[in-house]
């Protein structure tokens, strides 16, 4: 049974010169407690589908659900990370991971606890009474993945989070994101634009055409939930990497 469901689901926007088709007929299915990766290029409406998906954006045809309910708006079952941090500068760490919960209730004892219980999952809790800018971009990034975790949704959305980090950071963040979700079963659904990045974390692997952005293939990954950093010299991650980077040179 699938978590998210997606049916021949299509984007197009109205501009000044014409229409524009980001998605095309987009049908996928993700399980509960999956991890899917989806992958494209420049342009191929992957963080559209994503934002579908967090109910900040309307589509213009087909359906998408969460437990069987119609996406329409923003709803509690999904958190999402986007490209920057986006944390509000005078708050500290541990208001802006609660942040998500003020916005709709009285903070309680129980949600500083979890959100605590968070940030030493990420390794910030000698962080909490600091401010955004008194943190690295990795260890932001963390704070924000722990915001979007605090009301324990069902789904984790993730918009490139560790794009404008340099390579150590970024390896060390994805082994971070597969921890946590291990560790929470969170089901998530990651857009990147890097291809081993999205073979170390995903279950599955989505690539998507260029626009208007349709799936090309869906790709197994078979390498189980525990990822290390050995993986990456693995032969069979350099195979799944070279299969899928062939996608992208054919349409160069």
């Amino acid at each position: 049974m699938s978590l998210i469901e997606i049916s021949d689901l299509s984007k197009t926007y109205q501009t000044r010169t014409g229409d524009v088709t980001a998605l095309s007929h987009v049908d996928l299915g993700i399980a509960e407690g999956e991890f899917v990766s989806i992958l494209g290029p420049s342009g191929c409406g992957k963080t559209t589908l994503l934002r579908i998906l967090a109910g900040l954006e309307g589509h213009t045809a087909g359906t998408a659900t969460i437990a069987d309910v119609p996406i329409g708006a923003p709803r509690g079952e999904a958190g999402m990370v986007f490209q920057k941090a986006t944390l509000l500068p005078w708050l500290n760490i541990l208001d802006n991971v609660l942040l998500p919960l003020s916005l709709r209730r009285r903070v309680t004892g129980a949600d500083r606890t979890h959100a605590r219980t968070l940030l030493t999952m990420v390794g910030l809790e000698d962080f909490t009474t600091k401010h955004p800018h008194e943190l690295s971009g990795g260890m932001q990034q963390r704070a924000a993945i722990c915001r979007a975790l605090v009301h324990d949704p069902a789904v984790l959305l993730m918009d490139e989070p560790f794009g404008a980090l340099d390579a150590m950071t970024r390896d060390a963040l994805n082994v971070e994101v597969n921890r946590i979700w291990r560790e929470t079963g969170t089901t998530a659904v990651l857009i990147t634009h890097s291809i081993s990045e999205a073979v170390f974390l995903a279950e599955r692997v989505v690539v998507m055409t260029p626009r208007p952005g349709r799936i090309a293939e869906i790709i197994d990954i078979p390498f189980g939930k525990t990822r290390t950093p050995e993986l990456l010299g693995d032969p069979e991650f350099a195979a799944l990497t070279a299969h899928i980077r062939r996608h992208f040179e054919v349409n160069a």
